[in-house]
C-alpha cells in the first residue's frame, strides 16, 4: 500500500517537459525535410496529373459554393472564419490525394472515382475524426462573432467593402485583430497537432481516432522545427491560394495532399 506521504507527494508533482517530449516519438528529421515533402508530392501530381487536377477542382468547386452560400443568405460576415475553417478540414478532404500517393508507392493504379470514394482501413474513426474537426471550425467561427461583438458591440458588420479600413485605420480594429489573430492561432496550431497525421494514419491503419490524434499531436511536438516549417509552407500556399480567389487550390491543394502523405510516411 502506498504510503500518505509518498501519495501527497505524488499528487502534488506536476509534469515538467521531459516527460511531454518523449524520445519515442522524435524522428530526428532535418528542418529542410518539409521541402522534400513537397518534391515528393509534385512528382505524385504530375503521375496522372489529370486525377490530381479533378480533385483539385472538386475542392475547389466545394468552397466556391460555401463562399456563395454566405453571400446569397447575408452572412458574408462568416467569410474570413470559413476562409480559414478550410485548413482546419483540409486534411480530411485530401483522403483521396493520399490515396493515390500510397497506391504510386505500391506501384498499384488508382481511379478519380476511387480517390473520391476512399475506405480508410480505420473504417469509420475518420469520420469521427472528420466530425471534430467540422466542431473546431464552428467553434472557431462563433468564437470569431464573439471577438467582433466584444469589440464593436452589436454594430452591423460593414461588409467586405469597409471592413478592411474598420479594421486597419481604428484603435479597436487593431486590437480585435490581435485578440483573433492570436485566438485564431490557438485553433490552427490544435487543430494542425491533431490532424498533420491521423487523417492519413487512419487511412493507412486500423486505428482509432483518439489514438490517432494523440499520436499526430506526439509526432508534431517532437519534431518542432520541421513541422513549424511544414505549418508555416501550408499557410504560405493557402494564402496564394486565396489570393488568387480561390482558383490556385485546383493545383496546390492536390500538391499539399500528397506531401502530406509523405510527411505522414516520414514519421511513420
Amino acid at each position: 500500500m502506498v504510503s500518505h506521504n509518498k501519495t501527497r507527494r505524488l499528487i502534488s508533482e506536476v509534469s515538467g517537459i521531459e516527460e511531454t517530449w518523449n524520445p519515442k516519438w522524435q524522428r530526428h528529421l532535418p528542418i529542410n525535410a518539409p521541402f522534400t515533402w513537397l518534391a515528393k508530392g509534385w512528382r505524385d501530381f504530375l503521375i496522372s496529373p489529370a486525377q490530381s487536377l479533378a480533385y483539385g477542382v472538386v475542392v475547389c468547386a466545394l468552397c466556391s459554393l460555401s463562399v456563395w452560400v454566405l453571400f446569397a443568405t447575408g452572412r458574408d460576415y462568416f467569410l474570413f472564419p470559413v476562409v480559414a475553417g478550410l485548413m482546419i478540414i483540409g486534411p480530411l478532404l485530401a483522403s483521396g490525394l493520399y490515396l493515390k500517393s500510397a497506391r504510386l508507392e505500391s506501384a498499384q493504379q488508382t481511379t478519380f472515382g476511387g480517390m473520391l470514394g476512399v475506405r480508410p482501413r480505420a473504417g469509420a474513426q475518420v469520420f469521427f475524426t472528420g466530425l471534430l474537426l467540422c466542431m473546431l471550425t464552428l467553434l472557431w467561427m462563433r468564437a470569431a462573432v464573439l471577438i467582433y461583438a466584444l469589440f464593436f458591440g452589436v454594430r452591423p458588420f460593414p461588409g467586405l467593402q469597409h471592413v478592411a479600413e474598420l479594421l486597419l485605420t481604428t484603435p479597436t480594429g487593431w486590437a480585435m485583430l490581435a485578440v483573433g489573430l492570436f485566438v485564431g492561432a490557438l485553433f490552427a496550431g490544435f487543430s494542425f497537432a491533431i490532424s498533420a497525421f491521423s487523417i492519413p494514419m487512419l487511412l493507412d491503419q486500423q486505428i482509432d481516432a483518439f489514438t490517432a490524434m494523440g499520436l499526430s499531436a506526439a509526432l508534431v511536438w517532437n519534431n518542432l522545427r520541421p513541422m513549424l516549417l511544414w505549418g508555416a509552407l501550408i499557410l504560405a500556399l493557402f494564402v496564394i491560394a486565396v489570393a488568387t480567389a480561390g482558383i490556385g487550390l485546383i493545383v496546390i491543394f492536390p500538391l499539399l495532399g500528397h506531401a502530406t502523405w509523405h510527411a505522414y510516411k516520414a514519421v511513420k
